[in-house]
């Protein structure tokens, strides 16, 4: 019980005084869940970022439902889950009625456009720390380029880049594995 009270508390300081949604939440669930608590291991992080970044749905819950179920099953599913959501409902909640009685105000939008900026500046540390953790290789940096340059460019589909990747990683995967039996084969192993 300690554990899942462990897993609610950590996940509900996450959600409440982290602003810019899921991506700008990976770099302090990551120290908290690897780092802190070591509920994963780096490798494992990396997993759970790319299980969650393909499933429907926003990725700081799905990351927070993911780590609470591998470690303690359901009921860490079930207690991660309502600690990364219940901040952002009450601050909803809180946000809504608020901003109907103030309107329109130059400092209230001014506080916003800066936590805008200061939540992009989360994402990108994010990126270029999981990068370092899953890109090895020239394979890895090509395919993470072009998915940038078809995202970021081209504006193509998520959903289509990650599938794409996926068949590329297959094939590479069997590329490599025919090399390295042909080489063995040939005695230049």
């Amino acid at each position: 019980m300690k554990e899942l009270f462990r897993m609610f508390t950590g996940f509900f300081k996450i959600g409440m005084f982290t602003f810019g949604g899921g991506l700008a939440m990976l770099p302090l669930i990551q120290k908290m869940a690897v780092d802190d608590y070591k509920w994963l291991t780096e490798e494992e992080m990396v997993d759970c970022v790319a299980v969650t970044q393909a499933m429907p749905g926003v990725i700081a819950i799905n990351t927070a439902t993911y780590i609470g179920y591998k470690r303690r099953g359901f009921a860490g599913a079930l207690f991660s889950t309502l600690g990364v959501i219940l901040p952002s409902f009450m601050i909803i909640i809180c946000a809504v009625l608020l901003l109907s009685t103030i309107g329109e105000n130059k400092y209230v939008d001014s506080a916003f456009t800066a936590i805008t900026a200061s939540s992009c500046a989360l994402i990108m540390y994010s990126a270029i720390k999981l990068g370092k953790q899953v890109i090895k290789g020239a394979f890895g940096a090509v395919l993470a380029a072009l998915s940038f340059f078809l995202v970021g460019i081209l504006e193509v589909g998520v959903v289509p880049v990650i599938i794409g990747g996926g068949i590329a990683g297959i094939i590479y995967a069997g590329m490599n594995s025919k090399r390295i039996k042909e080489k063995t084969e040939k005695g230049d192993l």
